[in-house]
């Protein structure tokens, strides 16, 4: 992984975080969830009017299919956050589609890894895992977080090998992602529409608008930047690389948030960054 792509995806990691932060921080976990969704629409009505061409046909199925993939990972998302914390489900959920990404390109789809890049995917995996898996300050753990949180891994693996290949065949990574990030915008607001009768006027509002605003552009920026490192890197080393997230997000938690910073985090935070410091460093 070349230098730009490995700077460019720690920046997405950064933006996710953040964005990932605006949303869990809401009162309202549905409102903040379709702030930062529904945020995706401005930027990519702009990039698409002005800046990228559409995607090639060839890529349109794939977009189709991480329209569904996508809001699935999104419901499933605000529901696990309704039942777990942070730091329990989104290290779960983001360590484990690094792991099902890395197994599923180099078994079925021929992808070739140097053993040292292997071993940084393994240690970044059990890192981010490890810190889903410390005990809450009453010693207790949420098996239904955990569980949920694993559902929406295998969400996030299914859409990163999705739009992985969609990237690479639409001849553009920022119009395919902005054609999806429309897209998806206008089904997720419909289907919050339906359930939640009233909520999309209170995005104008408050708190709300500012995860629109700055949740939404992060959220957008950050995968845009992802998409394109999927055609520049293989998907396993992107996909691996940009869950270092979860250390912007634990050091959001503790700076802004007043979270508490115990050793077993601390040490998970560690693993995770020595994986991503192998992942760098195993080629040139």
């Amino acid at each position: 992984m070349s230098g730009t792509v490995f700077l460019a995806v720690i920046l997405a990691a950064i933006l996710h975080a953040v964005w990932n932060a605006l949303a869990k921080g809401g009162g309202d976990k549905e409102l903040s969830m379709t702030a930062v969704v529904v945020g995706h629409a401005p930027l990519a009505a702009l990039t698409l009017l002005f800046v990228a061409p559409l995607p090639a046909p060839e890529s349109w199925p794939f977009v189709g299919l991480s329209i569904v993939l996508h809001f699935g990972y999104q419901v499933f998302l605000m529901n696990a956050y309704r039942h777990g914390d942070l730091t329990q489900v989104y290290p779960i959920a983001r360590g484990t589609g690094p792991l099902v990404v890395a197994l599923v390109t180099v078994g079925l789809m021929g992808a070739h890894l140097t053993g040292t890049e292997m071993l940084a995917v393994g240690v970044i995996t059990a890192g981010l895992v490890s810190l889903g898996l410390v005990r809450s300050r009453d010693g207790q753990r949420n098996g239904k977080a955990t569980g949920l949180a694993l559902i929406v891994g295998g969400f996030i693996a299914a859409y990163s090998l999705s739009d992985g290949t969609g990237a690479r065949l639409a001849g553009t990574a920022l119009g395919y992602f902005s054609v999806l990030a429309l897209v998806n915008a206008v089904v997720f607001a419909a289907f919050m529409a339906w359930r939640r009768p009233g909520l999309l006027a209170r995005l104008a509002r408050g708190e709300a608008r500012r995860t629109f605003w700055i949740g939404g552009s992060a959220s957008f920026v950050a995968y845009v930047i992802v998409v394109w490192a999927f055609t520049q890197a293989p998907l396993a080393l992107v996909t691996a690389l940009r869950e270092t997230s979860i250390v912007f997000a634990l050091l959001i938690g503790v700076g802004l948030m007043g979270e508490r910073l115990d050793l077993p985090k601390l040490v998970s935070t560690f693993v995770t960054i020595l994986g991503a410091a192998l992942l760098r460093l195993s080629k040139p």
